[in-house]
């Protein structure tokens, strides 16, 4: 079984804590779903928050979908000037069968902008 690296990325309406946690669940499941993973493949997922987000953990959304035995870690991205607003961003390590070229990074709604090269 071989360690790979997914990316995923949503940007938020709005600073609340439950549209947080909605939209952390719906990145995490499509994560899942597209790349043909269980909870249980989880390794760890690194999450980034931008600056104007205050509500909530991204990793208390992760914990709601049944990832409770991984490591989750949260950070602040970077404040760079022009940078999409309310986005969160993970970086999941999890253990597959697929080759690289076949991982489904997800990018949904506007934050398929981020990444055109790898958004499916």
């Amino acid at each position: 079984m071989a360690v790979r690296a997914v990316r995923g990325a949503v940007q938020l309406e709005r600073d609340e804590a439950g549209h947080m946690h909605e939209q952390v669940e719906e990145l995490l499941t499509a994560v899942l779903e597209r790349n043909g993973l269980t909870a249980d493949d989880v390794i760890s997922i690194w999450f980034t928050a931008t600056p104007d987000l205050h509500s909530d953990f991204p990793a208390a959304a992760a914990r709601r979908t049944g990832i409770v035995d991984v490591p989750l870690i949260c950070a602040q991205e970077l404040d760079i000037e022009g940078a999409m607003p309310r986005v969160v961003r993970l970086l999941a390590h999890v253990e597959s069968e697929l080759p690289k070229s076949r991982i489904a990074h997800v990018y949904l709604g506007a934050a398929a902008a981020l990444r055109k090269d790898i958004a499916q």
